[in-house]
């Protein structure tokens, strides 16, 4: 018996950020379901009919838009330039056909060309025709098409980027104002002609520079929505921190640290806070922000009320192994003592050091038995292994428990 045909599954249609010029002939081809060669000879070929095939591939090119995929490398990502990534996840369209160079050869082509062609003129003293203006206008519109991508598509573009968008707008810029030189060179014999097409041209030049002025005016633009979502956020967080987070601070301090209500109305706190003081930017993994995070998922789960403070700067990541030990030490806090329990980080050029402070029933590290391993070696040894020091004792006026973590810096290493 004959395999049933499996219906074809068409993909929308979206064009890949990894293409030759613009990636429709590609995204054509995904949709249908042909071969990219074949979409790309039939646009040629119906180009030929009127340019049918040139605005067809027009068409498609503005109102199909990208790929949401993203088939770029982290590495590639992080080369990209300022502004060139859209979505988060997603990065700028790399197009491997050099377009704006390509363009800017072909001017700079059609540049010698009219120069040959103005110098032959003056020798023979013949007029200039019509063909030769209008070898001077295609030549312009070459150049200044060259520097418009160059700002428009490339700049974004991780393989190229800023660098390259100026060194075409330089070529781009010598050869218009050499295209402005040879229409002066002849507005005395011709007439009204050249002067219109060095005014041309140099409009030319200004599009070419206005382009940037856009993109200058974006950025503007944008960091003046920015500065006041930041004065709305500002505004926000004085309003909610006299009344909502005073309001539970108040339920903490009336439930108790050990109480359900506490613990709810101290996630509540923190998740707010986070919200309204961290802004729209990631909080960066170090150490302290790491503890704080712990601190607040231990006090869900245990009756402990978990302060952590952090003076000092630190050079210490939360993949560290001060980090591991602190957090180890917390459980440890959390689980066996339980109310109130503070964590100060203290970091220096020297080093830095974690006071983890309870006010439990305390407990001698002696009196543990051999087969307890999570003092001695999930704190302990683990300081030990990488060249630091923990040591676990009483606490202040011998109630609770204090337990130091150390780690020397670079320089004191050195020292």
């Amino acid at each position: 018996m004959a395999a049933a045909s499996v219906p074809f599954a068409r993909p929308p249609l979206r064009r890949p950020r990894e293409c030759f010029v613009s990636g429709t002939a590609a995204g054509v081809a995904a949709h249908l379901g042909r071969p990219v060669g074949v979409v790309r000879a039939i646009f040629v070929l119906l180009t030929f009919l009127w340019g049918a095939g040139l605005l067809l591939y027009a068409w498609i090119w503005v109102f199909t838009p990208w790929d949401e995929a993203v088939p770029t490398t982290p590495a590639r990502a992080a080369d990209a330039p300022s502004g060139a990534s859209g979505r988060l996840g997603q990065a700028a369209p790399s197009r491997r056909v050099p377009v704006a160079w390509i363009l800017a050869s072909v001017a700079a082509l059609g540049t010698v060309g009219v120069l040959a062609e103005l110098a032959q003129s003056i020798q023979s003293g013949a007029p200039l025709g019509p063909g030769w203006f209008s070898s001077v206008a295609l030549t312009a519109v070459a150049a200044v098409a060259a520097g418009l991508w160059a700002t428009l598509a490339d700049r974004a573009d991780p393989a190229r980027g800023p660098r390259h968008e100026l060194s075409v707008r330089l070529v781009v810029t010598g050869i218009l104002l050499a295209l402005v030189l040879t229409q002066v060179a002849v507005i005395r014999q011709q007439g009204i002609v050249p002067f219109l097409l060095a005014v041309a041209i140099l409009a030319g030049i200004a599009i070419v520079y206005s382009s940037t002025l856009v993109g200058k005016w974006r950025e503007l633009s944008g960091e003046r929505v920015r500065r006041i979502r930041e004065e709305q956020r500002a505004e926000m967080a004085a309003h909610l921190h006299d009344s909502v987070l005073q309001t539970l601070a108040l339920i903490q301090n009336r439930a108790g640290a050990s109480s359900e209500v506490a613990r709810l109305a101290r996630a509540q706190e923190r998740e707010l806070r986070s919200w309204l003081f961290d802004g729209d930017t990631p909080a960066d993994s170090d150490l302290p922000t790491d503890l704080r995070d712990y601190a607040g998922a231990l006090e869900l789960d245990y009756p402990a009320r978990i302060d952590v403070v952090s003076a000092g700067l630190s050079t210490e990541r939360a993949s560290g192994e001060v980090a591991a030990a602190a957090r180890e030490a917390m459980l440890n806090a959390a689980r066996h003592a339980g109310g109130d329990v503070s964590v100060y980080i203290e970091g220096t050029a020297r080093g830095v050091d974690v006071y983890i402070r309870d006010r439990g029933p305390g407990f001698s590290l002696a009196a543990v038995p051999q087969d307890r391993l999570g003092v001695r070696e999930s704190i302990i040894g683990r300081m030990r292994r990488v060249g630091g020091s923990a040591t676990v004792r009483p606490g202040a006026g011998g109630t609770g428990t204090e337990v130091h973590l150390h780690l020397a810096g670079e320089e004191a290493a050195r020292g």
